[in-house]
């Protein structure tokens, strides 16, 4: 039986490096990579370089993206419970990286052809936790999958999990309420905050969003840490681990999937925040978002 069913995206990453500030209406030196995304399909792959078994389920275009997205996740070890469409190309993200931040131009493609009838084909291969990508419940086309996949984990019994995805589109669409029940929520610090309204200091926003309908909720502050907080329960909180940051894209994904892969294997909070710490320095120290 695979351990660990992941719901959401894949996509073509076109990324671009740049030391310094961006150049309006010239030319900026860069270094460009071109390779696999989407943070579902990122997080599926770090699972299975941390040993877990994994299943991913996701819509892709029928096209030349398509296939390397594919064979590149195999690859890696990835079971791909992937439907490929012929009426929508494969997502495609640009990201805007430096060292410390990026900014994404996304075409969301098919991954808004996600449908719940994916999610009940991929379980048929057997999991006993789900995580699933925010960004399955940010965009209205897919959000019936990912309410879902939520609801017929819950009813099986496995435990569920969900990452928040993005900051600023979250404020127009009420994700607390999509995601009420699972045993865990991931946000970094920006999602936290507009998840609850207001900046706070992390250790107040694990605790709002543990809180708002989840068991356990984990912030994660970049190179300030990560804190995790269960609902009515002790914070727990864990430092970064120490890495020559070149491409912070997919750092979170990476995170998340050490964290799961620990947590799931019955480590404590402060054990499974070191392991999804590890992993996330890791990510950042190469260009792209995958092992």
């Amino acid at each position: 039986m695979n351990a660990v069913l992941v719901v959401g995206d894949v996509a073509t990453d076109v990324v671009v490096v740049h030391s310094g500030p961006l150049a309006p209406g010239s030319d900026t030196p860069a270094r460009v990579r071109i390779g696999g995304g989407g943070s579902a399909a990122n997080t599926a792959a770090w699972l299975a370089a941390a040993g877990v078994a994994v299943t991913l389920a996701a819509v892709v275009g029928d096209d030349a993206a398509g296939t390397e997205r594919l064979t590149e996740l195999r690859a890696l070890g990835v079971r791909c419970a992937v439907r490929r469409s012929p009426t929508a190309g494969t997502g495609a993200v640009v990201v805007l990286s430096s060292s410390g931040d990026r900014t994404m131009l996304a075409d969301r493609g098919a991954n808004l052809l996600l449908e719940p009838s994916d999610v009940d084909a991929a379980l048929a291969h057997g999991a006993r936790h789900l995580h699933l990508s925010g960004y399955v419940l940010l965009d209205e086309a897919s959000r019936p999958a990912g309410r879902h996949a939520l609801a017929v984990a819950a009813a099986r019994g496995l435990t569920t999990s969900v990452d928040a995805a993005s900051a600023v589109p979250l404020r127009g669409v009420p994700f607390l309420d999509l995601a009420r029940g699972a045993d865990l929520l991931l946000a970094n610090a920006d999602e936290a905050a507009a998840l609850l309204g207001s900046p706070a200091p992390p250790a107040d926003l694990a605790r709002g969003l543990a809180a708002a309908g989840v068991r356990h909720a984990v912030v994660k502050c970049g190179p300030a840490g990560a804190v995790w907080a269960a609902a009515g329960g002790a914070v727990v909180t864990a430092p970064a681990v120490p890495a020559e940051a070149v491409d912070p894209t997919g750092a979170g994904d990476a995170f998340a999937a050490g964290l799961l892969a620990a947590w799931l294997a019955g480590a404590p909070p402060a054990q499974a925040l070191a392991a999804g710490a590890r992993l996330g320095a890791r990510a950042v120290t190469v260009v792209g978002a995958r092992p």
